[in-house]
């Protein structure tokens, strides 16, 4: 892989970005919609997938296990054009249910190829999860389902090894904690297996509920999805089929959120388009609260007229993430750089993973005043300057780094809001979850370069 960086001017304050932003695919529906094509009796198609690193790294993962993944194209002969956002995904030449342990590494979403795996093939090896380093994501929850479901345990040092000779069977499973990937996986796993599972304590995000009407659609047998209980009644070793129903892509509510934390301090006037608002209530909320002047419409959000000081912006003065519907984890870094610029103290609590604040360094490094009350909970002190490292030297760059996916856009947006020059490094954890962000960016009138270093 390539080293590369963004190398951000900073706007010093100043609301100069304009225009539209049209949001992608959830690329954490797409990741999930990707694994279920293996419950499948023939080609599956999923649209609006979003060109995301992750993405790609699912494709490399299916490809290696057997599968065909192509991108779909469009008229004949020479002239045929490929549809960039539109996958078609056959699973029935796979002959391998052995995860490749580098790619694996490298995307802790690959453990999702578990549940279909071992509910098709009745055989699955993995390698412990990898991914963005943001604490620890128990595996346990999934262990403990299959095992409950009928399947046998082995493990050694770097990998699981699970088997289920006689399908997976009817079960009851709680969950100690509200889990997304245990809810998805093995509520994916059920669906080829005997009698009905009941999982209670289910998450409720949008994107599990997005897989589950699709695969209902294709012959699947889903209830309750959207609520902390569901019931899943196995077709008992029945492939799934896909004819005339193909899956497509909720809109990205991260993204969605993202880019209306960096709208509210970096634009006078921001539209995002193509976005499903009911899903990021969370944030526009507290925005709203904030002060920012915010625009809903069925499919559009438009930050308008946001021309008063950040600094008059008034602060949120008690914020926990939650699962949904609550605050989304995967926003709480882009929240707090947005928090830096505002009127006074903010208190945050990350209650979904503990080892989500190292970004905090680099944005105190610039001239955030960010203090640590526990691992989980910080207080936000505003408005600080935030800038480049540059007393003696004009042209000196401050250097920051990606920690992680959402981590990395906090630090964009410290950039932007910044005065001076800056490098962001570790850029390929950005590219995991944001398609073509620079190219974005410079669209809304952002000094953003690719470099490779």
């Amino acid at each position: 892989m390539s080293q590369q960086s963004f190398n951000i001017t900073g706007l010093a304050g100043e609301k100069l970005l304009k225009g539209s932003i049209s949001i992608q695919g959830a690329k954490n529906a797409a990741l999930k919609a990707m694994a279920a094509a293996i419950l499948f009796d023939g080609p599956v198609t999923l649209e609006n997938i979003p060109d995301t690193a992750d993405v790609a790294t699912m494709t490399e993962v299916l490809t290696k296990l057997g599968a065909k993944v192509e991108k779909a194209q469009v008229g004949s002969g020479n002239s045929q054009e490929v549809v960039e956002s539109v996958l078609i995904i056959d699973s029935t030449g796979i002959t391998s249910t052995d995860i490749e342990p580098t790619l694996a590494g490298s995307m802790r979403a690959s453990v999702v190829l578990t549940g279909p795996l071992l509910a098709r093939y009745g055989k699955v090896s993995f390698p412990t999860p990898g991914g963005c380093v943001i604490g620890a994501r128990p595996i346990d929850l999934f262990i403990d389902g299959y095992k409950k479901m009928g399947a046998k345990i082995d493990e050694d040092k770097n990998s699981y090894y699970i088997t289920a000779l006689n399908k997976l069977h009817e079960t009851e499973i709680f969950f100690n904690k509200q889990t997304v990937g245990g809810t998805e996986t093995l509520m994916m796993a059920a669906v080829l297996s005997k009698g009905i599972t009941v999982l209670k304590n289910c998450a409720m995000e949008p994107e599990i509920v997005n897989v589950a009407e699709w695969l209902n659609a294709c012959g699947a047998d889903i209830r309750g999805v959207g609520t902390p209980t569901i019931e899943i009644t196995g077709t008992n070793g029945k492939l799934l089929s896909a004819k005339k129903h193909p899956f497509v892509t909720i809109p990205d509510r991260i993204e969605t959120g993202s880019f209306l934390l960096l709208g509210a301090l970096c634009a006078q006037d921001l539209t995002i388009t193509d976005c499903e608002p009911k899903h990021v209530e969370s944030i526009t909320s507290l925005l709203k609260s904030s002060g920012v002047p915010i625009v809903i419409e069925p499919t559009t959000i438009k930050i308008v007229n946001n021309v008063a000081p950040t600094s008059l912006l008034a602060p949120i003065a008690d914020i926990r993430t939650h699962e949904y519907p609550g605050l989304p984890t995967d926003l709480q870094a882009p929240l707090v750089a947005y928090l830096t610029q505002v009127n006074g103290e903010s208190k945050v609590f990350e209650t979904i993973y503990e080892g989500r604040y190292k970004y905090v360094e680099d944005l105190n490094k610039i001239g955030g005043h960010i203090t640590f009350l526990n691992t989980r909970e910080i207080v936000v002190h505003g408005p600080t300057l935030l800038k480049s490292i540059s007393e003696k030297d004009s042209a000196t760059v401050s250097v920051l780094e990606a920690r992680d996916i959402r981590a990395g856009f906090a630090v964009v947006m410290a950039a932007l809001v910044g005065t001076g020059n800056f490098s962001i490094t570790n850029i390929h954890l950005i590219d995991r979850g944001y398609e073509k962000l620079e190219q974005r960016l410079q669209s809304l009138g952002a000094k953003v370069e690719r470099k490779s270093l």
